[in-house]
């Protein structure tokens, strides 16, 4: 960068006065990183009046080309006639298709779809990602129904598509692309700087357009043997347990084998204790490897915790203030404390990192903080209460720049991913939100 100083130099901005690790200082960057005050001339000055100077939060585990996707659909409420004056109102795209998503109930069907908005194609998604429920004019325009996912009952199909994203992608008509520079700008207006996309299997192209983002990118979906696209690195290869259908111990334990082979740790979804009984079986059988991952541990039974050791948690606390109060009717009250469990892991040393899982949870850090502290469910009560952490904790799960690592710190030397507050830590960190947020910069370039 040469802007704003001589022919050869890389600009330079002083930030005057920001509050660092509780104390008031000055910080100089320049290149792009943050280096010792030198005398020479600066080309910007900004004035912190005392607020926080934070490196770059890093959301460990969201979905981007999803997260795009839902900001172009509709929000599906679970009452059905709710649900039908909102797909009454959608505008559609431009082929005329209405997109759903975020729907909470678990009775959505062609049937009722059909009853609500038999007119135009319509596909909604239900909140956990992994179903989609179509109409008949959706089904009669996307082809043979062959995917493994589709359901029936008595073989005929109830419109709904359990895991088929791809298939159902590659049988819709084509769309606009997204605006993935303008998201990655908005979600670094949060205090965002590094993104990891959790996308399995990602195909080589939708791979390339994610790196538009201006966050530093890790990618869990790139193949083993594949290489990540210029401007992003390959993370742990993305393993998805689903409870609709788990493998035997054998096929996992060799998928595990294979990456580890290919000098990749894993990161295996898990949302189950079936599911997590499973992981640990495999990795005592395949053996462990540093970075392997546990993504969600949605439900951790207490005596399984110490098991845990030697893998890092990525997990969603956001999801408690999201559907909590679903959470307290749908689980089984003696599985309550398990449910994102993040004291008792940090108690057992078992590192922790916090995501969003954006669109399904989320993706205001800012808010999972606050749900990391509170617990709170949208009902106003706390659920689990015990896993709750401090505000600097949950705020330390954010700074990682690896899960299981070191906390970053606003050092000589380091990166200038920088976050700059509004107010001190501390008095920011008394009610967590975005709107605490004064400037971001990454790699010393400020985000607009």
């Amino acid at each position: 960068m040469t802007a704003g100083g001589p022919p050869g130099t890389a600009r330079s901005v002083l930030l005057r006065g920001a509050e660092v690790d509780g104390r008031r200082t000055d910080v100089l960057v320049r290149g792009g990183q943050v280096v010792p005050g030198d005398g020479r001339r600066v080309d910007e000055v900004v004035e912190c009046a005392g607020g926080a100077l934070l490196p770059g939060l890093v959301d460990h585990h969201l979905h981007l080309h999803a997260l795009a996707a839902a900001e172009r659909s509709e929000r599906c409420p679970s009452d059905p006639a709710a649900l039908g004056r909102v797909l009454a109102a959608a505008a559609g795209d431009e082929h005329g298709w209405v997109r759903g998503v975020g729907f909470p109930g678990d009775d959505l069907d062609v049937d009722l779809l059909d009853r609500l908005h038999p007119s135009r194609p319509v596909r909604v998604q239900h909140r956990s990602g992994a179903l989609w429920v179509l109409n008949t004019a959706a089904l009669e325009r996307i082809g043979p129904l062959d995917h493994p996912g589709v359901e029936r009952v008595a073989g005929v199909p109830t419109g709904r598509i359990l895991r088929g994203d791809d298939w159902l992608r590659s049988r819709l008509p084509p769309a606009e692309p997204f605006d993935l520079a303008a998201l990655g700008a908005r979600l670094a207006r949060l205090g965002l700087t590094a993104l990891t996309d959790a996308t399995p299997d990602v195909e080589a192209g939708a791979a390339r357009s994610l790196t538009a983002v201006p966050q530093h990118l890790t990618l869990l979906g790139v193949s083993l043997g594949e290489i990540a696209p210029e401007g992003a690195v390959a993370g742990p290869y993305k393993i998805v347990l689903a409870d609709s259908g788990l493998p035997d111990l054998e096929e996992l334990t060799d998928r595990i084998r294979a990456a580890h082979a290919a000098q990749r740790p894993v990161a295996v979804h898990t949302v189950t204790r079936e599911s997590l009984v499973l992981l640990l079986a495999a990795l005592d059988d395949a053996g462990r490897l540093p970075g392997d991952r546990v993504e969600h541990a949605a439900l951790v039974p207490a005596e399984l915790i110490g098991e845990l050791r030697g893998l890092a948690v990525v997990t969603q606390p956001g999801f408690l203030a999201d559907r909590g109060d679903l959470f307290r009717r749908e689980v089984p009250a003696v599985e309550h404390p398990d449910l994102y469990r993040c004291a008792s892991l940090r108690d057992h040393g078992v590192p922790v990192a916090f995501s969003s899982d954006a669109p399904y949870g989320p993706v205001d850090p800012w808010r999972v903080i606050d749900a990391a502290v509170t617990r709170a469910t949208p009902d106003g009560d706390a659920l689990g209460p015990g896993e709750a952490v401090s505000a600097r904790e949950a705020l330390d799960f954010y700074l990682a720049g690896r899960p299981g690592g070191p906390v970053r710190r606003v050092t000589a030397g380091a990166e200038a991913d920088l976050v700059l507050l509004h107010e001190p830590l501390d008095v920011a960190l008394r009610s967590p939100s975005a709107d605490g947020v004064r400037q971001v910069w990454i790699g010393g370039v400020p985000v607009r």
